[in-house]
């Protein structure tokens, strides 16, 4: 999968990588793969999914609905685990749940905008009790790439107590 992002950011026309920094662009830095940061996840459904519009990061406001709460441990820098909790967003229209967060390395080792993950469940949500949360597969929102992109900054909620050392690293263009 990242040779396939990095690829995508070298060469496709949809990239959102400036023309003049593909041909010397050799890929985005990730931390290594950790198994530790591939959790289960309790899910717990919303009924009643509250609106919420999210502030979005050069660009106006993007209404999502909060339409579960997931619940995990994650392990912490004094070693042990953390209980967590995110909230699982869906934009109209979309059956992905959305997961934007940060996490004690965003502006530090990460993108100070925060990093995404996205869900597709199988099916309807009400018949799902655990989803797998792979922040390996942490990656970097596009206006972290260029100025053209609104990006959703994540809620408050989605705001995690410890590092994340997984997924991708903050890009460095030059």
């Amino acid at each position: 999968m990242r040779d396939e992002k990095d690829e995508f950011l070298a060469s496709d026309p949809q990239s959102p990588l400036d023309p003049s920094l593909r041909d010397d662009f050799d890929g985005l830095d990730y931390f290594e793969p950790d198994p530790a940061y591939r959790v289960t996840a309790s899910l717990e459904v919303h009924d009643d999914p509250d609106a919420v519009e999210l502030t979005v990061r050069n660009g106006t406001a993007e209404r999502f609905h909060r339409v579960a709460t997931l619940s995990f441990t994650l392990p912490s820098a004094g070693g042990g685990e953390v209980e967590e909790t995110l909230t699982a967003l869906r934009a109209d229209g979309s059956a992905a749940l959305f997961l934007p967060f940060r996490d004690k390395t965003t502006g530090q080792q990460t993108y100070d905008g925060g990093r995404y993950m996205d869900l597709h469940p199988d099916g309807d949500l009400d018949g799902i009790d655990e989803v797998t949360l792979d922040f390996n597969l942490a990656y970097t929102p596009f206006c972290a790439f260029a100025d053209a992109f609104a990006c959703p900054l994540p809620p408050t909620d989605n705001w995690l107590e410890v590092a994340v050392p997984a997924g991708e690293r903050d890009p460095t263009l030059e």
